[in-house]
């Protein structure tokens, strides 16, 4: 058997136990490792532990910590901080019968702030896999990552070592856990590749669960991905999150919840786009070929807001208990508002909400697109003094969108866009089955609510909105 035990000079504590710690060293059994002099305590043997590289690999967090090992040197017990009946019971010996029974350690030097991170990538470097690119002296690391075809257009936070393992700790994943391969390039995607761009996007390490959960909705084949980023269509991806976890991590899902100001909102959905972009190839003039694009291409993030809801949120109606934390990924285009300050009965306003949802991607245009419905929470009161279920409004607005196909034909209207002339006479729904998709989210005052159209290929001939939860 064999004792070691972690001080620091800088430690009331560990002034304290100096004559224990002299004791056991006399014995032959106790080897000292010091954070902070290698003079301290003083007339013994000391190691030098001012890397803290011993402290690291112990996971120290409290000195004093007393270890006991085997005679292969593996850890069997310890004691943290000053009591002295665990150090007599892990010794076995009559110690410090003159000191106080106990006092609590202090922090240990591997645990001030910024430290783990440093010491993980200088001691724990080779469990990054990743190739490690050195920036010169002359260079600015924010423009050598422009330079590298890193950034979305936007500054990036340069994803040095240390920054790196620090998401990692956002999750218990391990960093080479292939999750899948990444379209257009098709490139494995492992936890440490999310994590290098959600550092490069600006998260907190809270965040990556949900920017990972995001990234494996995205590699589903029924989200279909590769097509769209290859369309010409307005689209790109929406992440919305649902659950206990966007409320702790501090998600907006109300006033501006689609608009800036929100870390969380912000740098999630960013995350996505970078590892789509660096680690599949997803570049515009390469595949992505989208005639106009979309501002939500720089990140298209926001939480439903679930707080006093009279509704199912999005992630019961797709199957999840309400205590789960999802991510809903949805294809989708730009914002358009609809306004209506005036209707108070619940037909009034979905037909107000019918006639904005009809004119979605084209008047004419059927059964392409999806569609998601933002009800804000003074919309959403009209429904609930009425007793509407979520549910009840799709019903009436998928009644009110049922159009005659003689509106819709080519020609009609003197508009040469249309479907074939057969479909003539035919009631036609606006939205395939399940396409309209109704959250509630925004700001407290005012009433307006908001389209979030889909990309023109939506369903089986396109993109599905995929769900995951977040692990």
């Amino acid at each position: 058997m064999s004792y070691s035990v972690i001080v620091k000079e800088d430690c009331a504590t560990c002034q304290l136990v100096v004559p224990v710690i002299k004791q056991l060293q006399g014995d032959d059994e106790l080897t000292i490792y010091s954070q902070d002099n290698v003079q301290f305590p003083s007339g013994v043997s000391v190691i030098d532990d001012t890397q803290l590289e011993y402290s690291w690999r112990r996971r120290i967090e409290t000195v004093p910590t007393l270890i006991k090992h085997d005679d292969n040197g593996e850890e069997l017990a310890r004691v943290v901080g000053w009591e002295k009946s665990e150090w007599q019971a892990l010794t076995g010996r009559p110690l410090g019968f003159d000191l106080p029974d106990f006092r609590p350690g202090c922090g240990s030097k591997s645990v001030d702030p910024g430290m783990p991170e440093k010491l993980a990538a200088r001691f724990d470097r080779d469990k990054l896999q990743s190739r490690e690119l050195t920036i010169s002296m002359e260079e600015d690391d924010v423009e050598a990552c422009y330079d590298r075809g890193w950034s979305d257009g936007l500054p990036v936070v340069p994803p040095t070592a240390e920054r790196v393992m620090r998401m990692l700790a956002g999750t218990n994943r391990s960093p080479e856990e292939v999750i899948g391969v990444v379209p257009p390039d098709l490139v494995p995607c492992t936890i440490e590749k999310i994590a290098i761009n959600a550092v490069l996007a600006g998260c907190k390490p809270e965040y990556l669960p949900v920017v990972i959960a995001s990234v494996e909705a995205a590699l589903q084949d029924e989200f279909c991905m590769h097509g769209l980023l290859a369309t010409t269509y307005f689209s790109g991806p929406l992440v919305i999150v649902n659950g206990p976890l966007s409320r702790a991590i501090g998600m907006n899902s109300k006033g501006n919840a689609l608009g800036q100001g929100n870390r969380a909102n912000g740098t999630i959905g960013r995350a996505l786009q970078l590892v789509i972009r660096n680690i599949g190839g997803g570049k515009p003039g390469g595949v992505d070929r989208s005639v106009f694009g979309t501002p939500g291409k720089y990140t298209y993030c926001f939480a439903e807001d679930e707080t006093n809801s009279c509704w199912e949120s999005l992630a019961v109606e797709k199957g999840f208990s309400e205590t789960a934390s999802t991510v809903t990924l949805f294809a989708a285009d730009g914002m358009q508002g609809i306004v209506d300050q005036k209707s108070r009965d619940p037909e009034s306003l979905s037909r107000s909400f019918a006639a904005a949802l009809r004119v979605v991607g084209h008047p004419k245009m059927i059964m392409a697109a999806d569609v998601i419905l933002v009800v804000s929470p003074e919309h959403e009161r009209v429904y609930r003094l009425a007793g509407w279920t979520k549910q009840d409004v799709k019903n009436c607005l998928n009644r009110l969108l049922m159009i005659d196909g003689s509106e819709l034909v080519a020609g009609a209207g003197g508009i040469a866009e249309g479907i074939p002339e057969k479909l003539a006479g035919k009631q036609l729904p606006k939205f395939r089955e399940g396409g309209l998709n109704i959250v509630r989210a925004g700001g407290s005052a005012g009433m307006f609510s908001a389209i979030i159209a889909g990309w023109g290929a939506s369903g089986t001939i396109g993109s599905v909105p995929v769900t995951r939860e977040i692990k």
